[in-house]
Order: structure tokens, then sequence, then C-alpha cells
């Protein structure tokens, strides 16, 4: 172990041994913030896949906490089709989600490959879709996080988000299940040989509002690369209107043994997810966190779930306690129409050089379509690029 994963041992102990004990210093280190066009670029598509939100990075290596070899992004709902002289033409498509693999961690069109399912027809359709005990008819899938495990022979786990249409307006959509997608090691998109489970992480807070588990996982294991590694797999939560973040966590090995996944309670680790204390709140549905060089952390959300500023918040722990929001960055330049919306921001740790995170944001309409027709590439991820000194 060299000095400095040493000293970050150290100071992350006594923070979290702390935790209660005295308020530890939770003050946003010094940063910038850029833009990564070159980032940004890669997603702006003609032919294929030319649109997609949900993004998230998976390392096929498992090493979550360093620049990756080979690594999976997943996607959920998703435009296949093509454009011309920045025109759509007639026939895209819209599945629910995709994916890509990128040889690297470089932004190298000629080493990305997106990929989807086809029918029958070879229409483009969804890489996964439901087939649990409790999928209703029309569910399909949207996209958490995910990660290797390889505590399980690498095996590959994403959580799925069972989603079902109640009616034909701009968020006509409600989540209605959380599932667990399982794929052995080795396979190459789309992914036939995939597995899947329903889980207990979906629920109904005290204020009958929804939540789910699986919004961001962080593999704080040795073999994952963790700079303070405990040994366990951090799973957060988001759940009600004030988008509040619970955090569950379990041994890779037990992974898939709900009846081993411990939830936090404010005080410790406890069987019942309904005893799940709320660690901080105006998050996002998806989000990261990601180890600073000094013993905290850094949550990435977007504030509030949906809306310009992307921000974070510092944590002492990988429990907290979390510092105030510190805002980061206003999406306003990407708004070219009034009903543009931003959302879902994170750090990307396995494309990001060191002493820096890429964050990525999503992009959409609550007028899709008719926006769509307009600018053709509005949907699709963007890129920043967040500078600490702090950083590993």
């Amino acid at each position: 172990m060299d000095m400095k994963r040493m000293l970050f041992t150290a100071v992350a102990a006594l923070l979290f041994a702390g935790v209660h004990a005295q308020t530890p210093d939770l003050t946003p280190p010094r940063f910038k913030v850029e833009e990564a066009p070159e980032w940004s670029a890669l997603f702006i598509r003609n032919n294929g896949w030319f649109g997609g939100d949900g993004i998230y990075t998976i390392p096929f290596n498992g090493k979550e906490h360093q620049a990756s070899d080979s690594l999976l992004f997943i996607f959920s709902d998703s435009m296949i089709g093509s454009i011309v002289n920045d025109s759509l033409l007639p026939g895209s498509r819209m599945i629910h989600n995709s994916v890509a693999t990128l040889k690297g961690h470089l932004p190298d069109s000629n080493k990305m490959h997106f990929a989807w399912d086809v029918n029958e027809k070879e229409e483009a359709i969804s890489v996964f879709e439901p087939h649990t005990p409790q999928t209703g008819k029309t569910d399909y899938y949207w996209l958490g996080d995910g990660f290797v495990n390889q505590e399980q022979d690498n095996t590959l786990y994403i959580f799925g988000y069972r989603i079902r249409n109640v009616s034909e307006e701009a968020f006509g959509f409600r989540e209605v299940g959380n599932t667990l997608i399982r794929i052995p090691a080795g396979s190459k998109p789309p992914f036939k040989g995939y597995k899947e489970m329903d889980t207990p992480l979906f629920f109904k807070d005290k204020d009958g509002h929804t939540g789910s588990y699986g919004a961001g996982i962080f593999v704080n294991t040795a073999k994952a690369g963790a700079l303070a590694p405990d040994g366990y797999v951090y799973v957060y939560g988001v759940h009600g209107m004030a988008k509040q973040m619970v955090v569950a966590r379990v041994k890779p090995a037990a992974f898939d043994k709900f009846d081993q996944w411990r939830f936090w309670d404010g005080a410790g680790w406890n069987k019942e997810m309904s005893k799940a204390a709320d660690v901080t709140d105006k998050v996002s549905n998806e989000l990261s966190l990601s180890p600073l060089g000094d013993g905290r952390y850094i949550l990435v959300f977007q504030e509030g779930g949906m809306g310009t500023h992307i921000s974070m918040r510092i944590g002492a722990s990988p429990v907290g306690p979390f510092g105030p929001v510190t805002r980061l960055w206003d999406c306003s330049s990407d708004a070219e129409e009034k009903t543009y919306v931003m959302y879902n921001a994170k750090a990307h740790p396995a494309i990001s050089a060191p002493g820096e995170l890429l964050i990525s944001y999503n992009v959409n309409s609550v007028e899709f379509l008719k926006d769509l027709q307009k600018h053709p590439h509005l949907y699709r991820p963007r890129f920043i690029r967040l500078k600490i000194n702090s950083l590993k």
C-alpha cells in the first residue's frame, strides 16, 4: 500500500468514526469547472444511435476508481435513426435502453460502438426487457447504475427500473418495480444471456411517494481500487418530492442475497429497509459518489433532480454527513428552447484523468417530438470537467 493510500485510509477512518462525535470539515475544496467538448462531441451522431439519456459507465475490469482500458456505457430511452443535413429522416425509433462499448478511456469515436437488439423485422428494440414474475404486460426497463462484481466471477450487475406508461402526457410514466439484471462475464452486446430478478428495493415512503435503490453505486473494495476499502458495495436510493437520499450496503459476494443487505438508519446498519434514514436531499435520480484524496467524498447530482444546476455536496463518509449544496455548473446555455430540461448529472471516474472528474448530464424537452424535429441532436449527454486539487 503506497503512502497516499495509507494516509487516505487513516483520514477516512477517523472521519467515519467521528461522524457523530464531532462535526467534520465539509467545506468544499477549491475547484475549477470547464466544458469537456471532446466528450460531448462523441455523442453527436447521425446514423444508428443518435440520442439517449440515463448514461452510466461501467469498467469491464471492475476497477471503478481509475481510468479503464475498456468499459460499458448504458443508456435508458434511446433514439435510433438517421440525420442528414441536420434534419431527422422519417423512420426514427425510440427504444427504452441501449448500450455502447469503448475501448480505452479516451473520447475516440473509432473505438466507441453502440448496440441495441432487433426484432424479427430488423427493427431496433431494447437490449433489456423485463420478464420477472412481477412484470406487467406493458412494463419496460430504464436502467440504474451497475458494476462488475469481482467476487462473483466478474458478473455484471445492472439495476433495472420497471416503468409503466400511465398517460400520454410528457411525464406520463411511473416506476412500478426494481429488478437486478445479471450478465455473465465475457458476454457481448446486446447481451442475450442475461438473467433478472425482482428485488425488494422499490418502496413507498411515509408520505406515500415511491423510491428505489440503484441511483448510484460506490464499490468500496480493494479489488475495485478504492482508496479506503472496507469491503462493501454502497448503493444509493432516492425518494420523495424533495429527492431525499438513502444508503444501503452489502458485501459483493452476497450482492444478490437481499437478506444480507443493510440500510443506514442514521446511527448504524439496520436489517429493515423501512428504517433507512435520509442522509441528504435535493439530489437527482441518478448521481455519483467519489473519493477525494483527503479522506472525504464528493456527491455529484443535478440539484433537485431536474434543473439547470449541477451541484455537489462534500461528505465525511459514504453515508455522510454531507455538507451544503455547492453549485458547479449552470446548464442554461444548453436551453436552445424554453421547453428544454436538464437532469441526472453524475461523475465518471473510469473516463476521468487524474485530478479531475468528468461529469455528464442529460438534456431533454417537455415537447420532445416537436423539438427533436427542429434540433435532432438535442437528446444526448453533455460533459463538463471538474478539477479539484484534492482529487486522487
